[in-house]
């Protein structure tokens, strides 16, 4: 199966496609152990787009199936600032899209967009460390474990690559 993806990122009208894959108890297993509420996910959907106006080339993107137009779900390249040398790479797939290799093709897409970002040095992901798919999708591309720390009470794993090498 070839993938078709296109990536565009998230606008102030997305925010219903944004809620489908938050409010989803198995998507966000992994990620926060549980859905956000309407409220909490609002909160967090204005501080995506806020994020998103600092670099349109960065920031929280739809993947969409360049065939059908579906909504798969959130790819991100986010950096804190304008200028920032690290950016955080991650992703969330509705669950009808899992194990299709969208997730790998959604990493590579990542990384090569932010080799094209000279500024860039570094890229980052955080993962729960018992989301091994995750894992292997990262380590597959080059990712690097480097330390386990808690995020809001929860563990997580942070693995880098360097880029430009």
């Amino acid at each position: 199966m070839s993938l078709n993806i296109v990536l565009e990122q998230f606008k102030v009208d997305d925010f219903k496609l944004y809620f489908e894959l938050v409010s989803d108890e198995s998507v966000m297993e992994m990620i926060t152990e549980r859905a956000l509420p309407l409220e909490e996910a609002q909160t967090d959907f204005a501080k995506l787009l806020k994020n998103n106006a600092l670099d349109l080339q960065c920031g929280s993107f739809k993947i969409i199936d360049g065939d059908t137009g579906d909504f798969i779900g959130l790819a991100k390249l986010e950096i804190e600032e304008l200028g920032s040398v690290t950016a955080e790479l991650g992703y969330m797939l509705l669950p009808e899209y899992w194990g299709k290799g969208i997730g790998s093709l959604i990493a590579k897409t990542l990384i090569e967009k932010a080799q094209q970002r000279n500024q860039l040095q570094k890229l980052m992901a955080i993962i729960d460390p018992k989301n091994s798919a995750s894992r292997k999708i990262l380590t597959n591309n080059g990712f690097e474990s480097v330390s386990f720390e808690y995020f809001d009470g929860l563990p997580g794993e942070i693995l880098e690559l360097k880029l430009h090498r």
